[in-house]
Formats: C-alpha cells, structure tokens, sequence
C-alpha cells in the first residue's frame, strides 16, 4: 500500500512540473509576440500618432521626397481605406506607385497586377516601399509539351 501511495504522489508531482514547463514556455511565447515593432527608433504606435508629412521624416530619401509631393493622395488613399474598413468591405486599388505608410502597417489590401487583385498584408517591413513591389505583374513561364505539328514527327500524326 505504501509503495503505491508514493507512486501516486511522486507522478502527481511530476504532473505539476510539466505542467510548470508548459506554462513557463506559453509565457516565453507571449513576450516573444509582444516584442515592440520599431522603425527608425520609433515605435509603430508612435508612427500611427503621425501626421502623413511628419512620417516622412523617417523614411529613406526616395520614398521620403515622393511622399512630400502626393502626400494629399496618400492621405486620400488612408481615409477611403478606413470607410472600406468600416463597412467591412476589402480594400482594394490600382495605385501601384503608393508608398507605404506607418498609418497602413496592419491592413490587407488587395494590388492590382494587370489582371486580378493580390491580397498583401502590410507589416512594419515594407514601411518606405511601393505597394506594386508586393505584386508582381510578370509571372514564371511554363512551357508544356509541344502541340500536335508543331514538329516533324507529330506532323505525320496529324495526317
């Protein structure tokens, strides 16, 4: 009897280690998930809190004198998007050439690439970059097999 009681009491133990482990670990994932998202020694909450132009300080030369000179269509392009958002509708656009924002950093929106539109979502990566980078217009070829008479051989078939 006693050598079971003490079997019982050392797996419940063994129980509560685990699932220490378990929760130790959960917590590790959850801080790692937390981890502040900065740009430029900024924080991405700090960015948002920016006016369009003021932003721009932060972003690198080309990209910083491009959002200087539209910044009424990026401001445009921000507004529609959250009316789009509002109504639960995607965002969707043509604008290509628009550089990304820290006030657009979470949203999903669908590029047009000359034929459909491709969802991106937007991360604090692609901060200064052009939204048609993410949608490729070309795609990789793939040749199949030649067709009938398309060569010598497969010209006799065809008769």
């Amino acid at each position: 009897m006693l050598l079971q009681e003490e079997k019982s009491v050392t797996f419940a133990q063994e129980g509560q280690d685990i699932e220490n482990k378990m929760a130790h670990k959960k917590k590790q994932k959850e801080q790692v998930r937390r981890k502040e998202l900065i740009y430029r020694g900024k924080t991405l909450e700090e960015l948002k809190t920016l006016d369009v132009r003021e932003s721009a300080k932060f972003l690198p030369s080309r990209s910083r004198r491009s959002v200087i000179r539209n910044f009424q269509t990026i401001e445009k392009f921000i507004k529609r998007c959250e009316k789009k958002v509002a109504k639960n509708k995607k965002i969707k656009t043509h604008l290509r050439d628009l550089i990304i924002v820290p006030q657009l950093v979470g949203s999903t929106v669908g590029i047009y690439n000359g034929k459909n539109f491709q969802e991106v979502s937007i991360v604090v990566e692609m901060i200064g970059h052009t939204l048609g980078e993410f949608a490729p217009t070309r795609t990789r070829v793939n040749h199949g097999s030649a067709g009938i008479g398309a060569t010598k051989s497969s010209r006799a078939q065809k008769k």
